[in-house]
């Protein structure tokens, strides 16, 4: 019998490590990405009704409606499933909602990948959120994050392209604030969707970036 195909879902609040800990994934366990952000970002790119759509939302700092975001997720999947040698795939920046949820547990279903799905938590405090992201720098020239922690405290140019580094404008404490409110509101009923369902594995946040690490990767190897 075919080895099942690994599907890990990352969620945490903001701040949370995230992007760090899918690159650290991606690497290790040479594992495809669907990650929500991207794909809005390449669309963006294709000067056409949608297109234009999706970058006026992204510029605004405005939510893509899910109706949007399955599309692209449902071509990528159908791309990952004409690869032969598909070891498996993270989902990143979804799900946002119990509706979003419940629509990825319907693809995973219909693509045949729903029987060895890992969802990870990396939970942190508000408190720790704020201080990460009113400390943190994006590169302008790839968009790569550089967290506000241990060696990367730093750097001066991005890690990966040697670019400038800038803050978002958003990363204040108060606009940190609405966007943990968004996810008390509607990012933990999703949370609790997958704890229901004997779904969620928790992981400490609060640690070193290799000792987050080490935590997902002990949790996803277990039955």
């Amino acid at each position: 019998m075919a080895q099942e195909k690994l599907v890990v879902i990352l969620i945490g609040p903001p701040g949370a490590g995230k992007g760090t800990q899918l690159e650290l994934l991606q690497n290790k366990l040479g594992l495809e990405v669907i990650g929500s952000g991207e794909l809005l970002r390449e669309r963006k790119k294709k000067k056409d009704f949608t297109g234009r759509k999706i970058g006026q939302c992204i510029d605004a700092g405005n939510r893509v409606p899910t109706p949007v975001i399955f599309k692209l997720w449902v071509d990528r999947m159908e791309k990952l499933k004409k690869l032969g040698n598909l070891k498996g795939f993270i989902i990143d920046g979804s799900p946002r909602t119990i509706f979003e949820a419940e629509m990825i547990d319907l693809s995973l279903g219909w693509y045949e990948w729903s029987n060895n799905t890992k969802v990870v938590y990396i939970k942190i405090s508000k408190e720790e959120s704020i201080s990460r992201l009113t400390n943190r720098r994006i590169c302008k020239n790839c968009g790569h994050n550089i967290p506000y922690i241990g060696n990367y405290k730093e750097l001066t140019q991005c890690d990966k392209c040697g670019g400038e580094l800038y803050r978002r404008p958003d990363d204040t404490k108060k606009g940190i604030r609405a966007r943990w409110k968004w996810f008390r509101t509607d990012v933990m009923p999703a949370l609790n969707y997958y704890r229901r369902a004997n779904k969620l594995l928790e992981v400490n946040g609060e640690q070193s970036i290799e000792n987050v690490s080490r935590d997902i990767f002990k949790v996803i190897k277990q039955k």
